[in-house]
This record gives structure tokens, C-alpha cells and sequence, in this order.
């Protein structure tokens, strides 16, 4: 029973090698864009990571936020 599954009507010489090669050409094309990635991410990180970031305050009383957002002066 599985060595017809694995023979696959005799086919099996041309499939298997044909999905094995698959298999590891995709997986080398992840490890390369992985590595890439991180190359990108590294060089982005030492640019940008200079800027000072600054931090935004929340308005904690609900009549200002109020005020704001209406629109209207009544």
C-alpha cells in the first residue's frame, strides 16, 4: 500500500526529485530574504533610530476633550 503511494503509478522517479528540488529551492530563497531582511532592518534601524521621539499627553478631563471635539461654542 505505501509503496504505490511512494511509486505513484510509476511516475514516483519524476515527482519526488521534482518536489524535493522545490522543497529546497524555496527554502534556500527564505533563508536568503530572511538574511536580507535582517540586513535592511539593521541599516533602517541605524538611520532612523537617532530622531528623538517625544512623548504625547493624554487629556485627562473629560470638559477639555469636550470642548475640542464639539465644535460649538455654547
Amino acid at each position: 500500500m505505501i509503496m504505490e503511494i511512494v511509486n505513484l503509478g510509476g511516475y514516483g522517479h519524476f515527482v519526488w526529485p521534482a518536489f524535493i528540488f522545490t522543497f529546497l529551492s524555496c527554502f534556500f530563497l527564505y533563508l536568503r530574504t530572511k538574511k536580507e531582511f535582517q540586513k535592511q532592518e539593521k541599516i533602517y534601524l541605524s538611520e532612523f533610530k537617532q530622531f528623538n521621539t517625544q512623548k504625547v499627553k493624554i487629556a485627562k478631563g473629560k470638559k477639555g476633550v469636550k470642548e475640542i471635539l464639539s465644535g460649538s461654542s455654547i
